[in-house]
């Protein structure tokens, strides 16, 4: 634009463009500006703080001058400049007094932009996460900018993905969408790159990464469990679920109620309890004494569970509708008081057919000419009752007959605990633990008085009104194809017992019933006060309730398993989770499937049991035949072992019976016994069977107290000239015969049997021998071989060579004897002594010894062998046996008797004309 001022100057004003690369050059940005004047210009003056232009003269004259930048101009620092101007002409020049100057003049400065910088992505990446089967508008946008100054450069015109060959686009905004319905089972993620341009098509310089996550679409559940839990033996406690949690698919949910339920009602009693006997788990609850097994296994003396079907758990009887078994009088007392229990372990389904008969547990009824049940426990109708019926000389009134009760798990097809406590007229059922009051009891009157006897059975019940009274089953008119049974029981028993006089407690019925393996919560105090939880009596279900989702979670999480046996059953155990979910003002809510998985419990490290002692030995007929007889087992050790890796690793365990059985002919109770003080057994769960066969040590308890208990066993035999040796083979267990012991054997020997067996043998052969230093020696050899092997486990190996040297030389001497007794005419038994002394010295110049014999034997701690040798050689002097006995009873108790040394005197000689 023009500005005219007369007579000051007039300024042409001209625009400029420039970037911070370079100054502004004299042709290029520059600005001319002419100033209308009638004199000359001799400078122009830029009013304004630190502009980067500066302003010259051109032409004095015509007034012409240009306005330049004197430093780098950069629009994207500032894309305008405004300033003013003046003119000044030469009169005394600006610094003077006398210049003259132009009006004011406005200067408006734009810079124009140059493409100078790329598009930048805002983030280095992007994530999203799109759900199967739908098609997006939008999964996610990107962003990218440009620090050029002009709107022309510093816009994103477009964006464009590079990676080829996806089902994605992106328009010009950056928005990302699918252009295909995507599959997680085809692809769960995609990665895809993308870049941008500016509106002068620059293009990035980096490109950008998107990621984008498929998954499937969303269905309620529990997700991140494993269907597989393993459990090794020894690991105590462990998670189940460690990662679990709900997937409500932002479902109103308002409470959520979950079940896990560790099913194993196919193993053991529903359950890995320990497999002990019933009798052994009562003496380890401390239960009272006088239990009776109405179900024991199988043998020689409870032959009536025989017939029975066994499951592959030697202690479960299953029972299907056509088996019974009488119990053997005299087993039960036949008048029960009004003080007992009964237990049991049940497992049973519902009754067949649409009314179905009662079936009996247990039953004792008449056991001829009538059919009264005296007492009985039976299900009915998925019902529990007990019939107890009074007799007339017990009470003349109206009283309780019949206890019902009414309970689900009666008909569950799995097992349950039972206990019936009988304190009349109050009857009390324990299932599982719990307290159950009968919700029906009905009265009757007392049964008549009779002579008749009572059968009791097992699996069902005895009717007597098929037998005529002095008949049997087997005898009547018309025989009978199979026993009168009635009422038979569908399902299993185990642990059936009745204990007449007492009742148990609520202490000792909920150890029996414990279980070794179930459910448990790490950390209850982390719970928190949201979260509801209930076990049942046997830990195998556990209950929780909430309304916060993630406390759900995190409770779920804490849920474990845990096997306290030290060997537990190898194999699955079944896991089931269920939920119920409550949500908001909804009438029909989400549903969550439930959760099929299984714990697999791996094999123990199977223990070796090892027996080792003194498995052969002698002793005097005298012990034998003493009052506290001979200890069996005085140093009997037992060791368990397991083979780990790199070891052989000691472990202590229990044991649940030893025996020591009887090898060869039994026992005969007129002569010998095995014995046992029953104080041994205090402080111990252990009992004792005598029998012919052999000593059997039965209970749960640990190897030390079984070894203690064995060390005390004593053998007596008061008739021991017509026993050369007795054997016994030791045995133990754990868990009922699961893992046995090896057999260990033990010989006990008469040692006055023992000497008359083997070394008179040997001096009958010398009488024939005319060369004793020949031949006597290898029959020599031969008897220290019997000997050697009869006392290897008994005699120290320094002891059994100065035996050997000492017999050695007796022995010799006795040949040597009798061969100079031959030759001297049998002179009287003095002159035979001395002639023997006399015979007996010899050159010794191969070889000198002079020993005495009996004393260096003594030492050795053998001296029965010298007594019978020297009974041997006095037998002409006419002494008795029991004389005989008593002199060796001398010799072994006084080492200074004068006797002792004279013989010790007459066995001194000189070698040296021995031969060798």
């Amino acid at each position: 634009f023009f500005l005219l001022s007369v007579p000051l100057p007039l300024f042409v004003l001209v625009s400029c463009s420039a970037n911070r690369s370079h100054h502004l050059s004299d042709t290029g940005c520059e600005i001319q500006m002419v100033a209308s004047t009638s004199g000359e210009i001799c400078a122009f003056k830029i009013h304004g703080q630190e502009m980067p232009f500066e302003a010259v003269v051109l032409n004095k004259t015509s007034g012409e001058g240009r306005l330049r930048a004197k430093s780098p101009i950069d629009c994207e620092l500032q894309k305008e400049y405004t300033f003013i101007i003046q003119a000044y002409d030469c009169g005394a020049g600006p610094s003077g007094t006398n210049w003259k100057k132009s009006h004011k003049a406005v200067v408006h400065i734009q810079v124009k932009d140059v493409n100078e910088f790329a598009p930048t992505f805002k983030e280095t990446s992007y994530k999203a996460t799109v759900t199967e089967g739908k098609i997006y508008d939008s999964i996610l946008q990107v962003e990218a900018i440009d620090e050029d100054c002009s709107p022309q450069y510093s816009q994103i015109c477009n964006y464009e993905i590079v990676t080829t060959d996806v089902p994605f686009a992106i328009d010009r905004n950056g928005n990302i969408r699918n252009t295909e319905k995507l599959n997680y089972d085809k692809q769960h993620e995609y990665e895809i790159m993308v870049t941008a341009f500016d509106c002068g098509q620059k293009r990035a310089t980096e490109d950008v990464l998107v990621r984008v996550d498929v998954k499937p679409v969303c269905k309620p559940g529990w997700q991140d469990w494993n269907k597989l839990i393993e459990y090794k033996p020894g690991s105590g406690s462990i998670p189940l679920f460690p990662s679990i949690h709900l997937e409500t698919c932002d479902g109103p949910v308002s409470s959520i109620q979950t079940t896990i339920e560790l099913q194993t009602n196919y193993i053991g009693k529903g359950c890995d309890r320990e497999t002990y006997s019933e009798k052994s788990l009562q003496k380890l609850c401390g239960a009272s004494s006088g239990a009776i097994d109405l179900l024991p296994t199988p043998s020689a003396a409870t032959n009536w569970t025989a017939g029975l079907l066994i499951d592959n758990n030697d202690m479960i009887f299953k029972f299907d509708g056509k088996q019974g078994a009488k119990i053997p009088d005299g087993i039960v007392p036949k008048n029960l008081t009004d003080q007992f229990t009964i237990t049991m372990w049940m497992k049973h389904g519902p009754s067949p057919g649409l009314r179905a008969e009662k079936e009996t547990i247990l039953c004792n009824s008449d056991k001829t000419e009538m059919n009264r049940h005296h007492y009985a426990l039976y299900v009915h109708n998925c019902r529990l009752v007990f019939l107890l019926r009074k007799d007339f000389d017990q009470a003349d009134t109206f009283r309780p007959a019949e206890f019902h009760w009414k309970l689900d798990q009666i008909c569950d097809k799995e097992w349950h605990y039972y206990v019936v406590n009988v304190e009349f007229p109050v009857v009390t059922l324990y299932m599982d633990g719990t307290t159950y009051e009968p919700y029906l009891v009905t009265n009757d009157w007392p049964i008549h008085p009779s002579h008749i006897a009572m059968q009791l059975t097992v699996g069902a019940c005895w009717q007597g009104n098929t037998i005529k009274e002095g008949t049997t089953e087997t005898a009547q008119t018309k025989p009978l194809l199979s026993p009168p049974f009635a009422q038979y029981f569908h399902g299993s028993l185990a642990s059936l017992t009745i204990r007449p006089g007492k009742i148990e407690s609520q202490k000792v019925i909920s150890c029996l019933q414990a279980c070794k393996e179930g459910l448990d919560i790490n950390s209850l105090e982390s719970l928190g006060q949201g979260i509801k939880y209930h076990f049942n009596p046997s830990q195998s279900v556990l209950v929780m309730e909430g309304d916060d989702i993630e406390n759900i979670n995190q409770a779920l999480q804490k849920v474990s398993y845990i096997n306290s046996r030290q060997f537990p059953t190898t194999g699955i155990r079944l896991l089931k989770v269920s939920s119920k979910v409550q949500c908001f003002g909804e009438d029909v809510c989400i549903n969550i499937p439930d959760i099929d998985a299984y714990v697999m419990v791996f094999q123990a490290n199977e223990p070796k049991i090892t027996i080792s002692g003194m498995d052969h030995f002698a002793r005097p007929a005298t012990q034998f035949e003493s009052e506290r007889g001979v200890t069996l087992l005085p140093d009997i050790r037992i060791v368990s072992t397991v083979t780990k890796p790199v070891v052989l690793e000691e472990m202590v365990h229990n044991l649940d019976f030893c025996d020591i059985l009887v090898i060869g002919v039994e026992l005969d109770p007129r002569q010998e016994c095995l014995e046992l003080d029953r104080k041994e057994l205090q402080g111990k769960h252990l009992d004792t069977t005598n029998s012919t066969a052999g000593y059997s040590i039965s209970g749960v308890d640990t190897m030390r107290n079984y070894e203690l208990v064995l060390r005390q066993v004593r053998y007596r035999n008061w008739h021991t000239f017509n026993i050369f040796d007795r054997k016994f083979r030791i045995k133990c267990s754990e868990l009922n015969g699961r893992y046995t012991s090896n057999d260990f054997n033990l010989e006990v020997s008469n040692e006055k049997m023992h000497f008359h067996q083997n070394f008179p043998s040997a001096i009958d052969e010398l009488h024939f021998f005319s060369n004793p230093s020949e031949q006597g020696l290898s029959v020599f050899g031969q008897y220290l071989e019997s000997i050697n092997s009869i006392h290897g486990s008994v005699v120290p190996s320094v002891a059994t060579i100065v035996i050997i040297i000492c017999v050695s030389i007796l022995v010799f001497i006795t040949a040597m004897g009798i061969y100079r007794i031959r030759t001297s005419h049998q002179h009287s038994s003095m002159e035979n002594e001395g002639s023997k002394e006399n015979e007996m010295d010899w050159d010794d110049s191969a070889l000198t010894i002079t020993v005495n014999p009996m004393e260096v034997c003594k030492k050795a701690g053998l001296p029965w062998h010298f007594q019978e040798l020297e009974d041997t050689t006095s037998d002409e002097s006419g002494e008795s046996e029991e004389e005989e006995e008593e002199e060796e009873e001398e010799e072994i108790g006084n080492e200074g008797d004068k006797q002792n040394a004279t013989r010790q005197q007459q066995l001194e000689w000189d070698d040296s004309t021995l031969p060798y």
